[in-house]
């Protein structure tokens, strides 16, 4: 990594030392906060800021279509080249320049230049955007991250950074063609690790894609392709070997309920990603309630059902396998399997390649689309002979062990690909690394 061949003592811990050249300024020095509000009689395209994906057309949000207001008097005009960031999220690095002219909510504060020779708005971005800035940011803000008690009810609350000590904030300024060029140099290599990113992003997806992809054909079909078949009367399911059996799920399994009132369990459990993982009992970050004597126990061998919200979130994966005794929210619905039919490891793969075609959001009932178990207790279930289920169970195994290795790997990749692009960042905005050449 090449340095620069002086630096001064800044008298900031965060970035203790800069390039001699370099100078300090506060942001309010650099940039005019634009404060124009919408005009209701005229139409401009809405705007919406994340902090990954910057400034971006509200109406590419295809899944908050349902949110859209229709009064935007209050919200705030942004121009192409200004500056936005969000301070309840510039912790996270939630500040971008806009590439469109459009109205944003006016929760976000919009940015000018007041000297396109003294700041490069975009190099203004990228520093605010660096870890080291962040972790700056976090010191100031006022808030809480998570959930606490308020009027007896758990709320969450954001920590915000205010008005004055964004605009007091300290930057190291370049000259302002050094500017420039660190802000080319920084578009083109982040440019690249980005596109690095999206490719192993889709060989992710392909992956996953082909993992649930075998578990749907071999728990609905089974190892031998070349045994007899019959139609199992779903169309969803299709074929079925057979020498299986259709069965109602109440026939092989039934709802298990054990309220945790007078157990006082503490091993919390929760339905993530199609997985039973534990939970800190005494973590702050999440809804948890005062108490956990709604809770209900699930032991080994359950299978847990989460079917709430089915209206709104089709994107989460609803059935999880437990290994262990603990306590989960009474809101899911818990089931046992009868094993001399059944193993609870086949019964789940079933039900999550039944998860994975969707097949619960058309079920649901009321307001919010919710299942309960005597909603469930009809459905169809392939059943093959115990020992076959044991050897679909010990194939899924085997094939998603090899797949999750590699999904793993790539997880990691992407993992160090983002760590390594702020490192990037962090290093070059503020004078660590010198990217002049």
């Amino acid at each position: 990594m090449k340095k620069y061949s002086k630096y001064k003592e800044t008298g900031i811990d965060w970035v203790p030392i800069a390039p001699n050249s370099w100078n300090l300024a506060s942001i309010r020095s650099l940039v005019v906060e634009r404060k124009e509000k919408n005009s209701p009689e005229k139409t401009r395209e809405l705007l919406a800021l994340s902090y990954e994906l910057g400034i971006t057309l509200y109406r590419d949000k295809i899944y908050n279509l349902d949110r859209v207001k229709e009064n935007y008097e209050e919200y705030k005009i942004v121009h192409e080249g200004d500056l936005v960031l969000s301070p309840n999220d510039i912790i996270k690095g939630s500040v971008h320049v806009s590439k469109y002219y459009g109205c944003i909510s006016p929760m976000y504060l919009i940015f000018k230049n007041r000297d396109e020779d003294i700041i490069n708005l975009q190099f203004l971005s990228y520093f605010l955007r660096n870890a080291k800035a962040g972790r700056k940011f976090f010191s100031l803000a006022k808030g809480l991250i998570g959930s606490i008690l308020d009027n007896g009810k758990y709320v969450t609350r954001r920590m915000t950074v205010s008005r004055n000590d964004l605009l007091s904030f300290k930057v190291f300024l370049p000259p302002i063609e050094e500017q420039n060029r660190i802000v080319s140099y920084l578009d083109k290599k982040i440019t690249l690790i980005e596109s690095c990113k999206c490719q192993r992003e889709r060989e992710l997806q392909t992956l996953n894609e082909l993992k649930q992809a075998e578990i749907a054909s071999v728990v609905t079909r089974g190892l031998n392709p070349n045994v007899p078949m019959k139609d199992s009367g779903i169309p969803w399911i299709g074929q079925i070997p057979a020498h299986w059996n259709m069965k109602y799920l109440f026939q092989v399994a039934r709802e298990h309920y054990i309220s945790n009132k007078e157990i006082h369990h503490q091993n919390l459990l929760s339905l993530s990603y199609g997985k039973i993982v534990r939970k800190d009992i005494n973590t702050t970050d999440g809804l948890l309630p005062a108490s956990f004597d709604t809770y209900q126990v699930i032991e080994p061998g359950n299978i847990v059902f989460r079917f709430t919200d089915l209206q709104n979130d089709h994107k989460s994966l609803r059935v999880g396998l437990s290994k262990e005794t603990g306590i989960i929210t009474s809101a899911y619905v818990a089931v046992e399997v009868d094993e001399n039919y059944i193993m609870p490891e086949f019964f789940y793969y079933t039900f999550h390649s039944f998860d994975i075609k969707k097949l619960f959001y058309s079920m649901g009932g009321g307001l919010r689309q919710s299942l309960n178990y005597n909603g469930i207790r009809k459905l169809n279930v392939p059943i093959p002979p115990i020992e076959e289920q044991r050897a679909i169970v010990s194939f899924i195994e085997k094939r998603a062990d090899k797949i999750e290795t590699m999904i793993q790997s790539l997880k990691l990749e992407i993992e160090h690909l983002s760590e390594y692009k702020q490192r990037l960042i962090s290093d070059v905005v503020t004078g660590q690394m010198n990217v002049q050449d």
